[in-house]
């Protein structure tokens, strides 16, 4: 009789996946092939697949009892290490399930962990997933440690003689405590970093995972972060600058990828990373145009959104990968279900001249350039003008001043209407503007732009 050797790395575990589908499955023909993907990425290799249809799971094993045999029997003939669920298991579940199996099981959640464990680099990414990770593992405590009884008591260990379980809850919940308040204090930071940045827009990238957002950060700006055909290569945001024509340089950010079913205390432990895109002008929400789930992914995004409170923010569909449809058909009907949506390869770069220019005009909306004559000693409107719009250029004549300026629509009525005249701007021959470098002079068709956000100002005195 041979023994396998059995070794603790991840790359070794041959694995089964397990889907009780309590509804119609997100795909039809290939049901698992998401799971099939994350335990791939985790570094285990798929050896086989079990699904079954239920109205309602199994209390005890999720599994009917039928199912659990012929589990066990797969795991047998296949010599598997792993079962891996495609759904969440309670930690009644999983403890009855590895008493009958005699093998690790592990759920969804559980695998999207690890991947973020195994990919963060970040001290920020590091804290947040250890905060997910304890917080899914403390209700889970109690299978760890059945094994023990009540600690000894004797000289020198007189206390109230508390189970080594309750021990460890309580250290764990002292650890999550503590990793919350650093990553609040993170989070501090990074929404004053994010609000710090006076002279740029930024846009945000975001979609589901393996979508293509970091091809295409590398595409729009030259950039040469990481991209790897696999789920979550990327967790931590990355921020480069994209000249934007008619416009002139914004942030561009790549964040991390999401997921259907993506874990409630995974989102609330990112929330210092998905700074960026809740402070974010524009949302760009990258869909791979190619994956028969497009749909499913672009609703699973949408629901993400929602939950971390950016759901009505301005946000643009960009459908990538579109060098990979070979239907055209299907493309045509991709695009009369969206049809607002930009089509482009961020590999190829077809279409990418087209997403510069609608972002452009995505950023343009709520703004409008005007010109304000006043006179040039108001010195207390012409700071209101600098600090809430953005200065193209300046006409003197005589004792009069004409400003030409970009600057939110809603805030033209907060200007006095005897202080000043505000028309629609109609550039005079020959005027320059100035750019945010004093030293530098460009002519007036560059528009330059700043992410001063929309705030309520006070109505501003005439003099």
């Amino acid at each position: 009789m041979t023994t396998r050797t059995r070794t603790n790395s991840v790359q070794s575990e041959r694995a089964i996946l397990v889907g009780v589908h309590l509804h119609a499955p997100v795909d039809p023909h290939n049901p698992l092939a998401e799971l099939g993907g994350l335990a791939n990425t985790a570094g285990a290799l798929v050896v086989a697949e079990l699904s079954q249809r239920r109205d309602r799971p199994d209390q005890k094993t999720y599994l009917g009892k039928g199912k659990v045999i012929e589990l066990a029997g797969l795991i047998a003939r296949y010599e598997a290490d792993v079962v891996i669920f495609d759904n969440d298991l309670s930690a009644a579940q999983t403890r009855n399930l590895e008493h009958e199996l005699k093998v690790k099981v592990l759920d969804r959640s559980e695998v999207i962990l690890d991947i973020f464990a195994a990919r963060a680099r970040t001290s920020e990414s590091r804290l947040a997933v250890e905060l997910a990770q304890l917080e899914y593992a403390l209700p889970r405590l109690k299978r760890l440690w059945t094994h023990l009884s009540r600690l000894k008591m004797g000289i020198g260990m007189r206390g109230p003689g508390e189970k080594q379980l309750e021990v460890d809850r309580r250290l764990v919940e002292k650890r999550i405590h503590d990793l919350k308040q650093e990553l609040l204090g993170i989070k501090g930071r990074k929404e004053r970093q994010v609000a710090g940045r006076k002279d740029l827009l930024t846009v945000s990238l975001v979609g589901y995972t393996n979508a293509g957002k970091s091809t295409l950060l590398n595409a729009l700006t030259g950039a040469n972060v990481l991209t790897e055909d696999k789920l979550f290569a990327t967790l931590d945001t990355r921020t480069r600058r994209w000249k934007l024509p008619d416009w002139g340089p914004v942030l561009l950010s790549d964040t991390v990828g999401f997921i259907r079913d993506l874990p409630h205390r995974l989102i609330a432990s990112f929330t210092a990373t998905l700074e960026e895109t809740r402070q974010a002008d524009l949302l760009l929400h990258i869909a791979d145009a190619s994956s028969p789930l497009v749909d499913a992914h672009i609703s699973a995004v949408r629901s993400v959104l929602k939950e971390i409170g950016v759901e009505e923010k301005d946000t643009l569909l960009v459908l990538n990968k579109i060098d990979a449809v070979t239907d055209r058909v299907v493309l045509g009907t991709l695009l009369a279900r969206h049809p607002h949506a930009v089509c482009l390869s961020a590999h190829s770069g077809a279409g990418l001249a087209e997403l510069a220019r609608t972002t452009s005009d995505y950023l343009g909306r709520g703004f409008c350039d005007v010109d304000i004559q006043t006179d040039p000693g108001n010195g207390r409107l012409l700071a209101w003008i600098g600090a809430h719009g953005e200065v193209l250029s300046q006409h003197f004549v005589d004792d009069c001043v004409t400003i030409h300026c970009r600057i939110p629509s809603a805030q033209l009525g907060r200007i006095a209407p005897g202080e000043a005249v505000v028309r629609p701007h109609a550039p005079p021959t020959g005027t320059f503007s100035l750019s945010r470098s004093p030293a530098v002079l460009q002519p007036a068709d560059s528009n330059h732009r700043n992410d001063e956000h929309e705030q309520t100002l006070p109505n501003t005195p005439a003099n």
